[in-house]
């Protein structure tokens, strides 16, 4: 069964950074196009950034410039670097394939606050 379950999240001050992981069971993250996905309060959940089986990542418009995905094949695990946080970056971070087509996991907070 496929399992996706995110960790990595807190609390960080402005211009903080973070590191959220994504642990994956049941799958192979390294075959398909993976993406990391969040939901502030009271909004739809948005795609920040996705990664492809080639490599080939790509960022929102709010993202770009201040985050880094990556996976780590041989550990079944997908990473979002997150730099120079702001407070509308504070969400429920999720990750799942680019076509959301995972059973959505619990998520990871963060939350950007002085």
């Amino acid at each position: 069964q496929e399992q996706l379950v995110e960790s990595g999240g807190g609390l960080v001050q402005p211009g903080g950074s973070l590191r959220l992981s994504c642990a994956a069971s049941g799958m192979h993250i390294g075959i398909i196009t993976m993406a990391w996905y969040r939901q502030a309060p009271g909004k739809q959940r948005e795609l920040v950034a996705s990664i492809n089986s080639g490599s080939i990542t790509s960022y929102s418009d709010s993202v770009r410039g201040r985050c880094a995905i990556s996976r780590d094949n041989a550990k079944n695990t997908l990473y979002l670097q997150m730099y120079n946080l702001k407070p509308e970056d504070t969400a429920v971070y999720f990750c799942n394939t680019g076509r959301g087509s995972i059973a959505w996991g619990q998520g990871t907070q963060v939350t950007v606050s002085s």
